[in-house]
């Protein structure tokens, strides 16, 4: 017996424990059937514990079971089955939200992680997601503020019951169409669920270089993790080593160790070669001691002449040196540091089109 969970970030398909739990899945059942969730907001979102609904007002103290809003106030809650017992073992459970002594209303959570054994024997599992992972995924990462209330609003639009296996309560009545929702329902929201948020509002033009800067660093990583060329996206690179490129090939690791070390102890600086010829390949990793040997020669070497080059400096933006094999025997792979090579690739054939250029003009100058 499924429910498909309609929300303003996708569906969310539950099997409920119908045989295992009949009392508390016809609640639930009920309730979906008067349309109870609808515009019910996810009020309390714990990453990696759970995610919270099922209360009209959104405060999160609220809600009512179907006998509750059948018979009035009185029967608000319910007692719960509580065998046989079934665990909060997995990630994406659906639970009924126990208000203590195991009684039960409306409210209910899906579990955002595996083995919550503290949930165990106070609240009430009557289903599992069998489709929508990937939105519970989503609300998982939801921004939320110290109280654990998102910032955006994800709620539930709609509940399709798929079957029924129940027999309506005793002055049951169903409405004829989805209700629209009422000021009170919304009252409690923040942003909008269909609202853009501008992140860039308010921001000077070097805080959205920063930003956009930060945001392709971070695509970079995540394809490089995604390759398995990274470990993890979110690894820093180390803050004392910098890269250097377009080095003419006949400089050697001694002349740049020389040149670098003036602004501090060099730790270690090697030309990277190609493995079968020997021949360099135009760049190098040139390790400090400390960082701020690293960052003096960083802002002092950026276009400097050596051996009739003007080389280009910058930070290491790749964790090859994190997997640096050592002295003499080079890097573990190419993509660690393909943005870089990507890079000094792109300034060569620039310089190359820039002297085609130059001598088509001077052919044209000399007609």
């Amino acid at each position: 017996m499924s429910v498909v969970i309609e929300t303003t970030i996708g569906d969310i398909t539950v099997d409920l424990f119908t045989e295992e739990r009949p009392i508390s899945c016809l609640n639930f059942i009920k309730l979906c059937k008067i349309k109870y969730y609808n515009y019910n907001l996810f009020h309390t979102i714990e990453r990696g514990f759970i995610a919270q609904t099922g209360d009209p007002t959104g405060v999160g103290n609220g809600g009512s079971s179907i006998w509750g809003e059948i018979d009035g106030p009185g029967k608000r809650f319910f007692e719960a089955e509580n065998l046989p017992k079934i665990y909060h073992a997995s990630a994406g459970l659906l639970s009924l939200v126990s208000a203590g002594k195991n009684l039960i209303g409306s409210q209910f959570f899906f579990t955002l992680a595996p083995n919550l054994s503290s949930l165990d024997g106070i609240h009430c599992v009557i289903g599992e997601v069998v489709e929508g992972h990937e939105v519970l995924r989503k609300i998982n990462e939801a921004i939320v503020d110290e109280n654990f209330r998102p910032f955006q609003d994800i709620r539930i639009t709609h509940t399709v019951i798929l079957e029924d296996p129940f027999p309506d309560p005793r002055n049951f009545l169903m409405p004829s169409r989805s209700p629209s929702p009422t000021p009170q329902r919304l009252q409690n929201g923040r942003i909008a669920a269909d609202e853009d948020i501008d992140d860039t509002d308010g921001k000077t033009t070097a805080e959205l270089q920063e930003m956009l800067a930060e945001r392709e660093a971070k695509a970079r990583a995540t394809i490089l993790e995604i390759v398995g060329d990274l470990p993890d996206a979110e690894m820093a690179p180390p803050e004392n080593v910098l890269f250097v490129c377009k080095l003419n090939p006949v400089t050697t690791d001694d002349d740049l160790e020389i040149i670098f070390s003036r602004f501090g102890k060099v730790k270690t600086c090697e030309v990277i070669r190609d493995r079968k010829t020997g021949d360099s390949l135009q760049y190098a990793f040139v390790e400090f001691e400390d960082q701020k040997a690293c960052e003096a020669a960083y802002f002092k070497m950026d276009n400097v002449l050596i051996d009739d080059r003007r080389i280009h400096v910058d930070f290491s933006q790749s964790v090859a040196k994190v997997k640096w094999r050592g002295k003499g025997r080079g890097v573990e792979g190419s993509l660690k540091i393909m943005n870089l090579i990507t890079y000094a690739n792109r300034e060569k054939r620039s310089e190359r089109r820039m002297a085609k250029e130059m001598k088509t003009t001077e052919k044209n100058i000399n007609r």
